[in-house]
């Protein structure tokens, strides 16, 4: 069994995972960027107490708060973006956890994601590298693939070898490395993402079912709906009959204990054309995402 993220060793004792749940944890929390990142991209950080956290932020700063826990959890829901001067609004994690990073706010100019993974042999590989759609709030809201700005030589060599720095104290698998470009030329690491993620599995998805696709323009989305799954996938049908799109994954809470009714697919739109590409994923996500 690949641990994608920490469970319960009694439950899922270490000696039948590729990887245990301590190192899954520890290599996702809040120390893996000054441990596994040459000081040369690590991003201006701080770790804070929630006691501390008041001085750390103040509203005439912009600044980026994250949670930081030992639970490889990587939910979109811990970044909150500050602008300076707008009111200081903390986000609900901060009421559970103990501790969380402040990070400096960045004027990106190019947002990668870069996909890696490491095999049996313990040698970290190159996967592909991909473009992050990133909101006005911070928040990740889908990748693209492709045809993309490619990455600076020297950044895509720190990438792989954080990977291997991962790989030397046991990872195996899958691993999505955040990093990105200043509009001032700063390259810095954003965020270590040490299982798979939403960036790699339509990579996975294309070179399973549309290989030839793997070097075209590509880009993914979620759609999120009170309506049963089965009533979406119907919406969807047309479009699937057309081409040019993949559902990569999807969830029903309906099947779960989950008292909120709320059914998400995740997508992927591909075609030669990246306009038409981008045309028809925000088409898909105006007339299903409701």
């Amino acid at each position: 069994m690949s641990m994608e993220y920490p469970q319960p060793t009694a439950l899922y004792p270490d000696e039948r995972s590729v990887k245990s749940a301590e190192l899954v944890g520890y290599l996702n929390n809040k120390a893996s960027i000054s441990t596994f990142v040459d000081p040369r991209f690590q991003a201006r950080r701080q770790i804070v107490t929630i006691d501390e956290l008041a001085e750390a932020i103040p509203a005439e700063k912009s600044w980026v708060l994250k949670a930081a826990t030992n639970a490889a959890h990587g939910a979109s829901l811990d970044v909150y973006l500050h602008r300076a001067g707008d009111p200081v609004i903390l986000p609900a994690f901060t009421d559970v956890l103990t501790e969380v990073v402040v990070e400096e706010y960045l004027n990106i100019q190019h947002n990668w994601g870069v996909q890696l993974y490491v095999a049996a042999d313990g040698r970290a590989r190159l996967l592909a590298v991909t473009d992050q759609r990133i909101d006005a709030d911070g928040v990740y809201t889908g990748g693209r693939f492709g045809l993309i700005v490619p990455l600076p030589a020297d950044l895509l060599t720190e990438c792989l070898a954080i990977a291997q720095r991962a790989a030397d104290v046991g990872y195996r698998g899958m691993c999505s490395l955040d990093c990105a470009q200043t509009y001032d030329g700063e390259l810095v690491m954003l965020d270590l993402n040490f299982r798979i993620t939403s960036g790699s599995i339509p990579l996975l998805a294309l070179h399973t079912i549309r290989p030839d696709a793997l070097d075209r323009p590509s880009e993914s989305t979620k759609l999120t709906t009170s309506a049963p799954i089965a009533t979406l996938l119907a919406a969807l049908r047309p479009a699937l009959q057309r081409g040019g799109l993949i559902v990569t994954g999807g969830h029903d809470t309906r099947r779960t204990d989950n008292t909120i009714n709320q059914s998400t697919l995740h997508l992927l739109v591909f075609g030669d054309d990246h306009d038409d590409v981008t045309t028809r994923r925000t088409e898909l996500e105006a007339l299903y995402d409701h």
